[in-house]
């Protein structure tokens, strides 16, 4: 406990637990939805999203999370329009993906070639995170950012759920199957900007994949599984924190994603155990009546 204590007494730890913890529970619960609608690689491609829009934002001067949240945003709500009900699908996803890496190579050139006396390791903060480096108002944004993504799909998991399981017979009962698709990609592209300040724009995917994967191994029952994958990514996220601050020469973006990974790992044995058939009842057989006894 002395540990715990002497780990929460400085500023930039305390700031790294809440903020980074109210990224990765927002993290794992659109991660959810973006495993059970098959657009992972719909995250992936925002994550380079993400690099691309950070690193313009530093190319021209201005504050690096403008070209971070506005990009991922414009990108996320431009797939949606071009996605059949507002969900991309790989033609589109790949078309951005191939666009916004070499947009992206771009930024850094201009970037490094003209701001030689900047902050040379802005690009590397972009790609791996630096959830101990963030600013009280840093993490204040994260934190409004984080609670408000997750509080708006919490309020539309019952109809994006039935949108996503079947699409045309919610949209044959009235649920706004297009709109509530630009809703969830706009969702993603909040997450994706959030999190790459947490954990870097590379590492990105794994805070939205692998806890939600894990949670689908493990129950059938989708808000459970939807609270369970936002359970793991934060106890994922804090876990990689402490064990980051015990030791000091570990990422703590490296510790963080080592912990949801390892998520997804553990959840595979124990689903084949889950999902193993029970035996019999004593007495009761293929050869045996129902009404006989022995």
């Amino acid at each position: 406990m002395s540990g715990i204590a002497h780990m929460l007494s400085d500023p930039f730890q305390q700031r790294a637990f809440l903020a980074g913890g109210l990224i990765a529970l927002s993290a794992g619960l659109v991660g959810y939805f973006v495993v059970l609608r098959s657009q992972v690689f719909t995250g992936d491609a925002l994550s380079h999203v993400a690099t691309a829009g950070a690193l313009g934002a530093l190319a021209v001067g201005v504050d690096l999370r403008i070209g971070l949240f506005g990009c991922c945003l414009a990108f996320g709500l431009a797939m949606a329009a071009l996605g059949r009900r507002g969900r991309a699908d790989d033609v589109v996803v790949g078309s951005v993906f191939a666009w916004i890496l070499g947009l992206g190579a771009l930024f850094l050139t201009v970037y490094t070639t003209n701001h030689s006396g900047g902050n040379s390791s802005a690009g590397v903060t972009v790609l791996f995170g630096s959830i101990f480096g963030l600013s009280a108002s840093e993490a204040l944004l994260a934190e409004g950012l984080a609670l408000a993504v997750a509080l708006v799909l919490v309020a539309l998991a019952r109809p994006l759920l039935f949108a996503t399981l079947d699409d045309a017979v919610a949209a044959a009962r009235g649920v706004p199957v297009r709109l509530l698709g630009f809703a969830f990609l706009a969702l993603v592209a909040v997450t994706a900007g959030e999190a790459t300040q947490a954990v870097g724009s590379l590492l990105l995917l794994g805070l939205l994949a692998a806890p939600a994967g894990a949670a689908h191994r493990l129950t059938d029952r989708p808000f459970r599984a939807l609270w369970l994958s936002g359970a793991i990514s934060l106890g994922s996220l804090w876990a990689g924190l402490t064990l980051a601050f015990a030791v000091p020469t570990l990422p703590p973006s490296f510790a963080i994603m080592s912990f949801a990974s390892g998520s997804y790992l553990l959840a595979l044995p124990l689903s084949h155990l889950r999902r193993r058939p029970s035996p019999p009842a004593p007495g009761i057989g293929p050869t045996t009546p129902l009404g006989s006894t022995r």
